[in-house]
């Protein structure tokens, strides 16, 4: 046997939706290169029809995940950070093949994205006391307003940062009970790929995050005009695509969060991508005698 020498299992990678690792329904598949122009591995490319049916696992998945309790949200978002942990030379291979980085570079990047799980996690059940609260209101009631998930959100991976950049832009999503399509980088979509095989093992509910890879304009324009998203953050899209990805999403009511001039991910973050994706419910209460049940708008 010694003379016998072995073959390489190439991985297989395949896109995320619901909390299944289907292939594109189209078949189809592109080559993706490291900085060099090595071979890396063919991904999938996906088509409007798995864009669709990631929209439709998306909003399956919502009610209930925008029900569970912060706490329980929190708990998920650090089993995520511990699965990574565990997969963390994995990452720092990847990272570094996708992005041209040295070893170390990599690693800095990988523990930055794994720290801002945890980071996220802790804001789960704090988010509310921070941007919601009583209201002084002059009248016999009083009213109070708490924030609520926006819904089902595209996210235009960055294009560039393709493991730090997505989680940062992904995690403050889920975090506030929305679900996520995440169009992973076009050029560097393993990470991304790689992540939904965290997710499904790390007691995330299917289909609170789909991942799809392949050319970016394809798959974020039927998105961006799709009657069941709520909003889309424009991060990881180009000037020109971002402008057309703006006048789709005006088909409907849909919130947009356009591209930031520079974005520096491995910054420590604030809250304006949790708030950018939450929608404040006021309820109105009387008091004293009056008795009568309170009414929300």
């Amino acid at each position: 046997m010694s003379d016998v020498t072995r073959l390489s299992v190439f991985k297989t990678y395949k896109l995320y939706v619901g909390g299944k690792f289907p292939r594109s329904e189209s078949g189809r598949v592109y080559e993706v290169s490291d900085s060099k122009g090595n071979w890396l591995a063919n991904v999938p490319l996906s088509s409007r029809k798995d864009a669709r049916d990631a929209v439709v696992a998306a909003r399956k998945a919502f009610g209930a995940w925008a029900g569970a309790t912060a706490y329980n949200r929190g708990q998920i978002l650090y089993r995520i950070a511990e699965m990574l942990e565990g997969r963390r030379e994995q990452y720092i291979r990847e990272v570094a093949d996708a992005e041209g980085l040295s070893k170390s570079k990599a690693a800095a990047q990988v523990d930055a994205a794994i720290d801002r799980w945890v980071w996220y996690a802790g804001w789960t059940d704090k988010i509310a006391q921070v941007v919601g609260g009583g209201n002084p209101v002059a009248g016999p009631f009083f009213n109070l307003s708490s924030p609520e998930p926006t819904g089902v959100v595209t996210i235009v991976a960055p294009q560039e940062s393709s493991f730090l950049g997505l989680v940062s832009v992904l995690a403050p999503v889920i975090a506030t009970g929305n679900t996520a399509i995440v169009v992973a980088s076009e050029k560097a979509p393993l990470p991304a790929l790689s992540l939904g095989e965290v997710l499904a093992t790390s007691d995330l509910p299917g289909g609170v995050v789909n991942v799809l890879s392949g050319r970016t304009a394809e798959i974020a324009t039927p998105l961006a005009a799709h009657q069941d998203v709520n909003a889309i953050d424009l991060a990881g899209a180009d000037d020109v695509l971002a402008k057309e990805l703006e006048i789709a999403a005006a088909d409907n009511l849909k919130r947009v969060l356009r591209p930031q001039p520079v974005d520096d991910w491995s910054a420590t973050p604030g809250i304006d991508r949790m708030t950018a994706f939450l929608e404040t419910k006021t309820v109105w209460h009387p008091t004293g005698s009056l008795g009568a049940s309170g009414s929300s708008y």
